[in-house]
């Protein structure tokens, strides 16, 4: 065990994190030439694609005698539980900063969570190759958010490779060997799971204490659910099968399990006759922050959208769902996320991964109402909203924000940060051109486009970081859009008061371009209640029936255009109106 290393590098989105991995896995000779490629533990797709980390990895290197196994993180802001889970199976963390950027939002939120957990901090500044790095600056900072000395601080660079060699001998050095018992009743901590279509459910395990061994009997605590341990070994770039794994190993178990509801993670692994006295502690259920409604566009589709949606669970501990229906698009499930970048991600990895075809609608956030009878209520989508005259008061939830920027930008994201209803509670200069705002803003406020309009404002200097900070009283009125006197539920949202006749007006007129003119006039309706704040007709498709009457009495063409209109009111009174998928994500897009 003393030759074993567990740690984990942890950084704000885009500081290098996935290119330092990449170096640590080639000085190690973990990965061959032939296999490196760049971002070699980001896998999927849609990692290489947008750049960023959605999954946790988990791999082992070899060097000069030692085990280290690094668990890889993501680092936007709604990932912070993968982050979490990393962290609870570590006992060391690389803190990456961007010797161009400084330190910023995530990093400090992803440090701190690692300092709960007792890690010990190796402070590293990566990109010190670039013309634009400030390395004296931003060894200032890290040495005021650490506490450590100049010469704790390693420089590299994970693009040349510069300062890696020194990075591995620090893990080896600085981070202590985990410590536990081989010889006490088994007790492993899962930190991750994949869906495989041949072999089950992989679990991917740290062990705390005890010995594992294949063929072991292993129930799993919190599910209550034994299974025999068929295949366990270490996660290189490939599953490499061991005879047993001891207590500070990190590892994988095959066990058979079909069903992605058995394996939660963040439970603990044990034997089945010898079991440990307690689990693992400091794992809970994530809190969704975001709630949508996701609909398959063919109803026949529903038990395999379930099915997606389950092994889509398994793979991503932070989704939830449950069955709902709707008048507009019938069934499906209301899917809580951490916040739009993830629902936006499980969006495609549905599309892309399970063929499947859906329709998301306007995401929402949890209220709490008190009713007038006294009885308190959760809402997670405006159909569930009482009526008016039953209501008593409404408490939307409120996140404490922590916004880092350049001082130019100061103005703006203060604007930006008010208009969304926020309280300003705190300016603190960190440096002379750097600057931390902490505001107190309602979520809902936050779940649709402020992440965008802040990076634009500021041309992407700021970094943003929140958590949930309570309920507080407010105004919110239920806005319904209607296509011909018919309810749209799908496109119904709960906003506040103020913002009620905008964000009516704006979605009547968006929808306007965007639904496909029909053979009748369409009207398009914002409500709040009984009362239509705005309004606007999609035109009918008119065939000029008048064509052959040249001349001659104008009674002829009145008769003509009077028997036309009949046709259309006819014609009203059965259509319906489809609206396109394309016009769900444009309104969740308005500007």
């Amino acid at each position: 065990m003393n030759n074993i290393r567990n740690f984990c590098i942890i950084a704000h989105i885009d500081h290098g994190k996935s290119t330092l991995a990449d170096r640590l896995l080639e000085v190690t000779n973990t990965v061959t030439a032939r296999e490196m490629q760049d971002q070699v533990l980001d896998d999927m797709e849609l990692e290489k694609e947008r750049g960023i980390t959605i999954k946790s990895h988990a791999i082992q290197m070899n060097y000069k005698g030692h085990v280290l196994n690094l668990i890889d993180t993501p680092g936007h802001v709604d990932f912070s539980y993968e982050v979490s889970r990393s962290i609870a199976a570590c006992e060391g963390a690389l803190l990456v900063v961007d010797a161009t950027q400084g330190i910023q939002a995530q990093t400090i939120s992803n440090l701190y969570l690692a300092l709960e957990n007792d890690l010990e901090i190796i402070p590293v500044m990566n990109k010190i190759d670039l013309d634009s790095a400030m390395p004296e600056e931003v060894a200032d900072e890290i040495m005021d958010l650490l506490g450590c000395q100049r010469d704790d601080i390693l420089a590299c660079s994970a693009k040349t490779g510069a300062g890696v060699p020194e990075i591995l001998e620090a893990i080896v050095n600085r981070i202590p060997a985990p410590v536990g018992d081989e010889e006490a009743p088994l007790q492993a901590l899962v930190f991750d799971s994949v869906f495989n279509p041949f072999r089950g459910i992989i679990s991917y395990f740290r062990i705390i204490n005890g010995t594992l061994r294949t063929g072991d009997h292993v129930k799993f605590v919190s599910t209550e659910k034994d299974y025999h341990a068929d295949e366990i070994g270490v996660l290189r770039l490939n599953m490499e099968p061991r005879k047993e794994l001891r207590a500070g190993d990190v590892g994988y178990i095959i066990s058979g399990i079909k069903t992605s509801r058995e394996v939660r993670v963040g439970d603990t692994i044990t034997h089945v006759q010898r079991p440990c006295d307690k689990a693992v502690e400091g794992f809970e259920a994530v809190k969704p922050m975001v709630f949508a409604g996701v609909y398959p566009v063919d109803t026949d589709d529903y038990e395999e959208l379930r099915a997606s949606l389950e092994k889509l669970q398994l793979n991503d501990a932070s989704l939830s769902f449950e069955p709902e229906s709707s008048l507009a698009l019938g069934f499906g499930f209301r899917c809580g996320f951490l916040g739009l970048l993830h629902m936006e991600i499980v969006q495609e990895r549905l599309t892309r991964e399970f063929n499947m075809d859906v329709i998301t609608t306007v995401p929402n956030v949890q209220y709490k109402i008190k009713l007038t009878n006294g009885e308190e209520k959760d809402v997670y989508n405006p159909s569930g909203m009482p009526e008016p005259n039953n209501i008593a008061e409404v408490f939307e939830p409120y996140i404490h924000a922590q916004i880092i920027t350049k001082s130019d930008f100061i103005g703006p994201v203060i604007k930006l940060c008010m208009d969304k209803r926020g309280i300003l509670k705190n300016q603190n200069y960190l440096t002379t051109d750097r600057i931390e705002i902490t505001f107190d803003l309602p979520l809902g406020e936050v779940v649709f486009d402020f992440y965008d309009k802040l990076k634009s404002i500021s041309k992407g200097y700021a970094s943003f970081d929140y958590y949930l900070n309570g309920f507080r009283p407010s105004k919110l009125v239920k806005l319904e859009i209607l296509l011909n006197g018919d309810p749209v539920d799908a496109l119904s949202t709960l906003t506040y008061v103020d913002n009620a006749y905008t964000i009516g007006r704006r979605m009547c007129e968006k929808l306007k371009d965007l639904i496909p003119r029909q053979q009748f006039d369409v009207a398009i309706q914002a409500a709040i209640g009984s009362k239509i704040i705005a309004r606007e007709t999609v035109r009918q498709v008119r065939k000029d029936v008048t064509a052959k009457c040249y001349g001659g009495d104008i009674t002829r063409k009145r008769k003509l255009l009077e028997k036309q209109k009949e046709g259309k009111k006819r014609m009203r009174q059965v259509g319906n109106v489809e609206v396109p998928q394309s016009a769900f994500l444009a309104v969740l897009k308005l500007d």
